[in-house]
């Protein structure tokens, strides 16, 4: 099962400008890309989040998808606590290969409350 649709990034535009945005956090097998959509009057979007997983990572599809499942796991467990208004893209490093859903979950919710995309209580 993935994310809820309204909390997908699936436009290559929105990716774009994540990568472009200055907020980065890194952990030994993330990278966490932020951008804040937030302005001075508007409403209250629901948080976008995208993964990018490379060949560099395994060549082998199944081992990026078990990897892609794990995280968006992780995510959708996390997701109650994320604040709106962000655009958010998970770069998965190659020692990433190793990691079982508890590494993924751990380090999420540390890069999350380093971007204060979470509140650290």
């Amino acid at each position: 099962m993935g994310l809820p649709k309204v909390h997908r990034l699936t436009n290559w535009r929105d990716f774009r400008a994540v990568y472009e945005g200055e907020i980065r956090r890194y952990s030994p097998n993330l990278i966490l890309r932020a951008l804040s959509t937030a302005k001075n009057n508007s409403a209250s979007e629901p948080t976008k989040i995208g993964i990018s997983i490379g060949k560099k990572v395994s060549k082998k599809a199944v081992v990026r998808n078990r990897i892609k499942r794990q995280i968006k796991g992780a995510i959708r467990e996390l997701l109650p606590a994320i604040a709106p208004n962000w655009k958010v893209v998970i770069v998965v490093k190659p020692s990433a290969v190793k990691c079982k859903y508890e590494h993924f979950l751990r380090e999420l919710n540390e890069l999350l409350i380093k971007t204060k995309i979470i509140n650290g209580h």
